[in-house]
Parts: C-alpha cells; structure tokens; sequence
C-alpha cells in the first residue's frame, strides 16, 4: 500500500526512520530540512512539518533559529539562554581583560553553532550596554568593561 493511499500515520512512520537515523549516526547533530523530507518520501510540507512535531514531542529533535531542527540526545544538556549572555561568559570564561581582544564572528559562530547575523545581533547588544568596542569590517572588537557579577539573591 503506497504512503498516498494511507496517509493516516505517514508523519509518524518518517519519524521513526528519522529516529532510526539519528540512532545509527552518533555524528548526526541536524535532521534533514522539510524539503528533503517532502523529497525523499514523497510527501507534502504539511507531512514534513508534523514529522518535526512528532520528534520534538519525543524529545529527539528542537528547533533552531532558520527553520532547520537539531538533534537533542539522551543526557545532552543545553544552554537556553539568550546568545548575548553566553558570548558574556566568553569574557569571563577565557579571562579577558580590559582592552583585549574579543573572538571573531566567524570563531563565535563556530563555537555556538549559530548564524552570523545571530552573532552579530548578539554583539550589538553587548556593544550598546558598553562591554564591547564597536565592530567594523578588519577592526577586531576589544572588550570595553568587564561584566558585573550577579552574585546576590533576589530580594
């Protein structure tokens, strides 16, 4: 019986080939996109998008900004936090001090797994509070100040 005569349950029979995938592959860390799986099976964007939601119900796959999905395993913790709070841990993390020179956009973005324009955005706001020069084309931002540590508890 072809997947066009049945398709109650098509999404959940790609999804566990999807998982079947991510299991063999312990390098896997980007599940196809919706095109390749409207490709690949033969159905819709539709069908493809609930294959996402079934896995991300699962607990296997969440989605990253793009529109593309990663792989989530067992045990994996995440940092969730906004990307200018952790690019302020690059700070406090490799020690830089005043006047040193910050990681490049194409390093950070690396290093985050995120897009240059997120990186950039990110930087932005570090620039606006004051911890970071600003960035131009072949100047390397250098840190401004050093970041405040929040130590107390919440009234």
């Amino acid at each position: 019986m072809s997947q066009q005569a049945s398709p109650r349950g098509t999404f959940l029979k790609i999804a566990d080939v999807v998982k079947a995938q991510i299991d063999a592959d312990d390098e896997m860390t980007e599940l196809p996109s919706a095109a390749e799986l409207m490709r690949d099976h033969g159905v819709s964007r539709g069908v493809a998008l609930r294959v996402f939601g079934a896995l991300q119900k699962e607990g296997v796959a969440e989605p990253v900004p793009g529109g593309r999905w990663r792989v989530v395993r067992r045990g994996e913790s995440l940092d969730r936090r906004p990307l200018a709070e952790r690019l302020v841990d690059v700070i406090t993390d490799r020690k830089l001090s005043v006047g040193a020179p910050f990681p490049s956009a194409s390093e950070l973005c690396a290093h985050f797994g995120v897009s240059r324009p997120t990186v950039s955005k990110a930087l932005d706001k570090l620039q606006a509070v004051g911890l970071l020069s600003e960035g131009k084309q072949g100047k390397q931002r250098t840190v401004l100040s050093l970041p405040e540590h929040k130590e107390r508890a919440n009234p």
